[in-house]
Order: structure tokens, then sequence, then C-alpha cells
């Protein structure tokens, strides 16, 4: 994620996470940390972040959310596919975040895929379509 600028600040503003359940999948603790304050600070409830695919899956069993924000690579080499399809199989929104421009990735199994450093206005973009719906 890069620095906030204005236009993030604004964007943040009109987004309201209030009752969101947010699966955080990241193997980087800064990333995962900055991701999990800005969205717990916008009222999301956060699981996680956690940095393989059995933590996801352990979250998974307890709660199923609303939308999952994933890293596509994960702690040892880890590929995220996997999870993916199984959280979208289960209606989860799936935003996908990695550092590489080309994700292997099935047609519409994300919803969005950011190209890490992203933007908090990027996520914040990627995030309200799934949470316009989940209010109508």
């Amino acid at each position: 994620m890069t620095a906030s600028n204005a236009h993030d600040s604004t964007e943040c503003a009109f987004l309201d996470l209030k009752g969101v359940r947010v699966l955080l999948v990241e193997d980087s603790w800064q990333l995962g940390i900055a991701l999990d304050n800005l969205l717990r600070a916008m009222g999301a409830d956060v699981a996680g972040p956690v940095a393989t695919t059995a933590e996801a899956e352990r979250l998974l069993s307890k709660n199923v959310p609303d939308v999952a924000i994933v890293d596509f690579n994960l702690r040892g080499g880890e590929l995220a596919s996997g999870l993916i399809d199984c959280l979208h199989n289960r209606g989860v929104r799936v935003v996908v975040t990695s550092g590489y421009e080309v994700v292997p990735l099935a047609s519409g199994k994300a919803a969005a895929i950011l190209q890490k450093p992203f933007s908090e206005a990027h996520l914040l973009a990627s995030l309200r379509a799934g949470t316009a719906q989940k209010e109508q």
C-alpha cells in the first residue's frame, strides 16, 4: 500500500465498512497490519491477517466473510489459487493483491486484482461494489 494522500482520505470518508466481515490473508506483516488498521478504522470486522491458506481456512471454518483480501503469493512460496477458488465457490467477493503484474487466475474468480504497491483509493474502490451489494 502506498502512502495516503488527500484523495485517499476523501475516498475513505465515503466508504463505511461497518458490519462488513473481511478476511485478510497477507504474508507481509507490515502490510497486513496496515490493512487491518485501515479496515478496522472504517468499521470492518476483520479476521486476520493470516499468512497461509491453512490459517485462512481455519478462520473460514468459524465465519464466512463478506469479502476477502488475499495476497496471491503467500508464506513459503505458497500460491493462494486454491483458497481463492474456495472463497469464490462460497460466494465471497475476493480482492487479490500481488507484487506480480500477471496473476494466473481463471476469469471471474477475483472481483479485482491489485498490483502492489496499491493506494488506499484503489483498495477502497475495489471494496466499494461489494459493500454496496451487501447494503441492498
